[in-house]
């Protein structure tokens, strides 16, 4: 039985779910890549893609999305404007890293926003703090150690400040293979695996996990988007799927990892059939990166317009892969948030 959750965070998760206790978030806390993708859209460099630019693009999709979400995630240094403008029945997530990772020595070391603390988050009126983490199991276990006590320490904080804490990890090579390739396919199982086992003991205090789909369906035979090499078959796949599950003593949600959303809706009506107990969704670019052109070439008003069309569309087919999802106070052995609550 996980850590008895206060009345605190369970009224934040209650803002962050939807009528059935399922979280059906949007994310738009791209920093680095978004600057990155916004410059090549605008044919400048990206070092030329200015504040209002981030800021007026998070607007955008925060003001078209969060009607058709439960929540979203934004960042504290240009996505607070966008939390204004968010649905009222939105809740809100808000980023505690630095965008990147340290890339000066192995291991791909995480750094915190350098200004800003959980009290900081709390008072900006976010209803949980998410933080990522690149991991591995397979990684030196000098640098997990560090990865291990940093991840703690954030866990601490937020109890002291009575708020949910997301941790989202998104699994890489220590050799330096390609994550989207054939080989990490094949690894990618054990990765995301070991890693939900991992942050679901208790001295961490995470109180959701956000991880990737433990299979890339571009390998798995019997997928839509297969491209004809074979990792695994649709079965084998499935049992993916339930292995990393069963290591999960916490509540867990699937991240979107920049697939299409082709590709990401696929791989949850998978993760359904195979029976799996996930409990959401927190879904970015699958649902607005093929706005950026768009912005990039016309501007805000042709990107909301955009969203109303395409990105309304994209959302809602990642909601209708969401009625087999489980309420996330399930994982808490309660049937209601009000019974966990007693």
């Amino acid at each position: 039985m996980p850590n008895r959750l206060t009345p605190g965070k369970i009224e934040n998760l209650k803002a962050l779910t939807n009528d059935r206790g399922v979280i059906a978030a949007a994310a738009m806390d791209q920093r680095g890549s978004l600057k990155k993708a916004i410059g090549a859209a605008k044919g400048i460099d990206r070092g030329d893609v200015t504040d209002e630019m981030m800021t007026e693009f998070k607007v955008a999709v925060s003001k078209v999305l969060t009607p058709h979400a439960s929540a979203i995630l934004l960042d504290p240094q240009w996505g607070l404007p966008a939390a204004e403008v968010r649905d009222p029945h939105a809740g809100l997530l808000l980023s505690y890293e630095e965008s990147g990772y340290d890339n000066t020595q192995p291991g791909r070391l995480p750094f915190l926003l350098p200004d800003i603390s959980v009290r900081n988050l709390k008072e900006e009126g976010a209803n949980a703090v998410k933080i990522l983490l690149y991991y591995t199991p397979f990684e030196q276990e000098s640098i997990n150690a560090r990865k291990h006590a940093w991840v703690e320490r954030i866990g601490a904080e937020c109890v002291a400040h009575d708020i949910p804490f997301f941790l989202e990890f998104v699994g890489y090579d220590p050799e330096g293979g390609d994550e989207k390739g054939f080989e990490f396919a094949k690894k990618k199982p054990a990765v995301v695996g070991g890693s939900m086992q991992e942050f679901s003991k208790d001295h961490y205090h995470v109180d959701v996990l956000k991880v990737e789909i433990p299979v890339n369906l571009a390998f798995a035979e019997g997928a839509g988007v297969f491209t004809g090499q074979k990792a695994y078959g649709k079965e084998e796949a499935f049992e993916h799927f339930r292995q990393a599950a069963e290591l999960a003593a916490r509540p867990f949600i699937y991240l979107s990892a920049g697939v299409s959303n082709e590709q990401y809706t696929e791989s949850l009506r998978w993760a359904a059939e195979a029976g799996v107990n996930f409990s959401g969704v927190l879904c970015g670019r699958a649902t607005w990166k093929e706005g950026i052109p768009v912005y990039g070439q016309d501007g805000p008003a042709a990107l909301e317009d955009w969203m109303r069309d395409q990105g309304v569309k994209n959302i809602n087919n990642v909601n209708d892969c969401l009625q087999e999802a489980t309420p996330w106070f399930h994982f808490y052995g309660a049937g209601s948030p009000e019974e966990l609550a007693a």
